[in-house]
């Protein structure tokens, strides 16, 4: 099952922390963080383990199969 992050992402960064896979993007290090208004998820990269779920602070993480119906 895919993640997404959705439109209300804070880019606290906290479900960044701790990922094993580091498939939440950008990091504040990389070009483009301060442009980008909301995290994303590489789908290439991320192993669908749902760990960051629970630690997000403005509960932007969804699986594709649960996306709420207004974004």
């Amino acid at each position: 099952m895919a993640y997404v992050i959705t439109g209300s992402c804070i880019k606290d960064l906290l479900c960044a922390d701790g990922c094993p896979t580091d498939f939440i993007h950008p990091k504040k290090d990389e070009p483009g963080f301060e442009a980008a208004t909301q995290l994303y998820v590489d789908p290439s990269v991320c192993i669908d383990c749902g760990a960051r779920v629970p630690v997000c602070t403005s509960d932007s993480i969804d699986s594709v199969d649960d996306l709420p119906d207004e974004l």
